[in-house]
């Protein structure tokens, strides 16, 4: 009997064996940056119990603001609505966060939910990234600030999309990610599309 493998949703397009260092070659630099751990934590913000429990466990502050995410080293929380919050870490850190997360907030109204096999992320990079992003959706990319993440469509998908460094990142259904690669692949075109090899800061793999 064959043991389980992991393996992310998009796997099947050997995307780490086609990475390169993105050079001016190409306006589109893309990659999945597979096996993250995706926790869905929900609790009232007006609570000062739950933001310290939460803050206790994840080594930062939930954001208070609509559409914004905080961070502590690799970890990052999302906001996603007024009492929901995405919390996005190295695999390493999801057994550790959840058990963290539920000891912080044994007794208080929360609901914490691994949702690690539902999610993947795709990062867009390149002097053409946000072009790409504002043809496969109704969300004007351009206007997007650093620190801020919003929900909107990516062709007749849902995403969530959030700015960091010099490019953005796609928080895609699993179910989902095979369609938007493939859309993201073909918008691109007109720009030229590479591959992008991910830096040790997209692939942090170490504990907390």
């Amino acid at each position: 009997m064959s043991e389980p493998v992991l393996q992310s949703p998009l796997h099947s397009f050997g995307l780490s064996a086609q990475a390169r260092p993105a050079d001016e070659s190409c306006g589109v630099w893309a990659n999945e940056v597979p096996l993250q751990g995706y926790i869905s934590l929900r609790g009232n913000p007006a609570d000062t119990a739950f933001q310290d429990g939460a803050a206790s466990a994840l080594g930062t502050r939930l954001p208070a603001k609509p559409c914004t995410f905080t961070r502590s080293g690799a970890v990052k929380a999302l906001w996603l609505s007024p009492d929901e919050w995405m919390i996005v870490g190295p695999r390493a850190w999801l057994v550790p966060l959840l058990r963290g997360l539920g000891k912080a907030l044994s007794g208080i109204r929360s609901q914490v939910v691994d949702n690690s096999g539902g999610y993947t992320e795709i990062i867009v990079q390149g002097r053409n990234a946000f072009d790409v992003i504002s043809h496969a959706s109704v969300y004007d990319v351009h206007r997007l600030g650093d620190g801020r993440v919003v929900g909107t469509t990516f062709g007749k998908s849902a995403v969530y999309i959030y700015r960091e460094r010099d490019g953005v990142s796609l928080l895609v259904r699993r179910s989902f990610a095979d369609y938007v690669w493939r859309f993201l692949v073909r918008a691109a075109e007109p720009y030229d599309f590479g591959v992008v090899r991910l830096d040790k800061g997209d692939i942090e793999e170490d504990a907390a």
